[in-house]
Order: structure tokens, then C-alpha cells, then sequence
């Protein structure tokens, strides 16, 4: 990631090709993460027959990061694609990720980290009815926090009813 812009909104540092070829074996064969792409849809059923990486927007994660509480859930959301950003893309893909956590995972909890600057994804956040839970002064990041408690849960599985799981392979 070269975006100087991405990086600060990420709290990320710039990596080599080595240990971004790492960090993505990581993400496919580590079972305490779970990524999703997110694509352009408008720009994918404008070109037919296009590569998915010519159509992709960012990413939405989710990591299980503590081994004691299983239940829990960190959720973390980069829209890269700056003509992507204030369009819906980053709360769409944050409920269906944390959808999959519970439908799928038993998830009953979930947190995010945000830098204490980044204005809009502290408003999405707070939009999915995520409260603050800490500040950290030292890495300058609002921790926000969301339990489901069952209307909670209505609520989240009546946003993604629209969702329908596919499987994923070449030629899909």
C-alpha cells in the first residue's frame, strides 16, 4: 500500500513484495482471520468479462483476537479506491462481515479500532450502533465496541437479508 493517505488512515507502514507475499499467505492459511473483497459492483456489470481485480474497491476483515474469548471479533475496513469512499461500499461490507461472524462463526461481540482522525469510519461505526469502549492516546485509537444482544441481532440479520452466499472459485 503506497497511499500515504491510506496509510495513516489504516495506521499502516509501507511493505516489501517479500512481506506482502507473506502477509497474504497469512490471510489464506491462518484460521483467526477472515477477509473479504470488495468489489465495484456498478463497475464490474459495466464490463463484462473484466478481470475482478480491475474492479476491486478494498477489503473488510475480521479477526478472532482473543483465544479466550472465542466470541469476539475485531472488524477492520479499508475502501482503498478513493472514488469508492462515501458511497455505502465500507458499511455494506462491514454488516455482511459481521453477518458471517455470527451466522457462521457464533460471534456475539465485535470491536474496532479506529485512528482517533479518521472522522468517517468512526461515523460508520457509529452508524452500526458501535459505542466508544477506550481511547489510547499512545496509538492516538478510539476502540468501539458492539454486543449483540438479540435485537441487535434482528437488526444486523435484517440489514444482509438481501445477502446471498456463493461459492468462490475460478470461473464463479
Amino acid at each position: 500500500m503506497k497511499s500515504e493517505e491510506l496509510q495513516r488512515l489504516t495506521a499502516s507502514e509501507p511493505l516489501t513484495l517479500e512481506q506482502e507475499y507473506a502477509m497474504q499467505r497469512s490471510w489464506r492459511e491462518d484460521s483467526d482471520k477472515c477477509t473479504f473483497i470488495v468489489l465495484d459492483a456498478e463497475r464490474w456489470q459495466a464490463r463484462p468479462g473484466a478481470a475482478e481485480e480491475s474492479c476491486m474497491a478494498g477489503d473488510v476483515n475480521l479477526f478472532l483476537t482473543d483465544p479466550g474469548d472465542p466470541s469476539l471479533g475485531e472488524v477492520e475496513v479499508m475502501i482503498a479506491e478513493p472514488g469508492c469512499r462515501g458511497r455505502g461500499f465500507g458499511t455494506e461490507a462491514a454488516l455482511m462481515m459481521m453477518s458471517y461472524g455470527v451466522t457462521k462463526l457464533g460471534l456475539t461481540k465485535f470491536e474496532a479500532k479506529i485512528g482517533q482522525e479518521n472522522e468517517p469510519s468512526l461515523r460508520m461505526f457509529r452508524k452500526l450502533h458501535f459505542e466508544q469502549v477506550a481511547v489510547s492516546s499512545v496509538f492516538q485509537e478510539v476502540t468501539l465496541r458492539l454486543t449483540m444482544s438479540e435485537p441487535e441481532r434482528r437488526w444486523l440479520l435484517e440489514q444482509t437479508s438481501h445477502v446471498e452466499e456463493k461459492p468462490y472459485g475460478a470461473g464463479s
